[in-house]
């Protein structure tokens, strides 16, 4: 395609071997084939030279748009590159509040040209936007006692840790997980590794837990268990309402492992590379 452009521009192919540093005969060879792959003519002769059919020049003011964004597609995927494009982002509300929004105030300062569009989403339902490509990037979690099921092309960064405890009225007296064997119990709606938590620590306790409520929303689940309608884990350095209280369970204790995961050979495109920096440096 660049050959015929410039053959379009320059008029012979001497001046197009001598401009691209090249043959003749490479410039011939290559027309033909172009000719060959778009079934028409492309040049015919003139005398000693030869111009363009009416096939070719259609085609030449085509190559003028196809060769920039040819140029374009090279830039920024060029690892060098000032980073710029759009990022889409899915994360659970946690890791956006704390590691993607002072992120993105960031980015914005060093590379305006970087937009990050977000969505919500529990890692089990990110997975699999990953895997569609709907997104770039996913902020997701685990637990030390619930590890997440990472796929072969996942490439997984940790970001942070926090401990988490069990979340019970103020006005309760109880001091350990097992005081609350008979209680109902709250876990997330939306990912299964918070209920398999709850499990685990309910079975090395000598129970079974009652499950009533999945609830996403860690706010509504300090309202239900205000309410005395059960209790659930919750984070232990999160600010709690007055009238909630989390326990500091003993070992196993519970760790919610933050992570950014990409799908494998995507962290070097310059937008999603320079989110990573930040997000890691955060």
């Amino acid at each position: 395609m660049r050959l015929l452009w410039e053959l379009s521009r320059l008029g012979s192919m001497h001046d197009v071997a001598a401009e691209l540093r090249t043959t003749t005969s490479s410039v011939s060879q290559g027309i033909a084939a172009l000719a060959r792959e778009v079934g028409t003519p492309l040049v015919e002769p003139d005398g000693r030279r030869v111009r363009l059919t009416p096939a070719g020049h259609r085609l030449a003011a085509h190559a003028v748009t196809i060769l920039a964004a040819v140029d374009t597609a090279r830039a920024d995927l060029d690892s060098r590159a000032e980073p710029a494009g759009v990022v889409r982002v899915s994360g659970f509300a946690t890791a956006i509040r704390r590691s993607l929004l002072p992120a993105m105030d960031e980015l914005a300062r060093l590379h305006p040209g970087v937009e990050v569009r977000v969505h919500e989403y529990e890692p089990l339902e990110a997975f699999d936007l990953l895997a569609r490509d709907d997104i770039d990037l996913a902020l997701t979690y685990d637990y030390n006692l619930a590890s997440a099921p990472w796929a072969p092309e996942h490439e997984v960064t940790p970001l942070w840790e926090i401990e988490w405890g069990l979340g019970v009225p103020s006005r309760d007296r109880g001091r350990e997980f097992a005081d609350y064997a008979d209680h109902d119990w709250i876990v997330n709606s939306r990912h299964t590794a918070d209920e398999e938590v709850v499990r685990t620590l309910a079975s090395l306790a000598g129970f079974v837990p009652r499950v009533v409520h999945r609830i996403d929303s860690l706010e509504l689940l300090e309202d239900l268990i205000v309410a005395g309608r059960g209790v659930g884990l919750l984070p232990r350095r999160r600010p709690s309402r007055r009238d909630v209280r989390v326990l500091a369970l003993a070992e196993p204790t519970p760790t919610l492992r933050a992570c950014a995961v990409l799908r494998r050979g995507r962290s070097q495109w310059p937008p999603v590379r320079a989110l990573m920096d930040l997000l890691v440096a955060g």
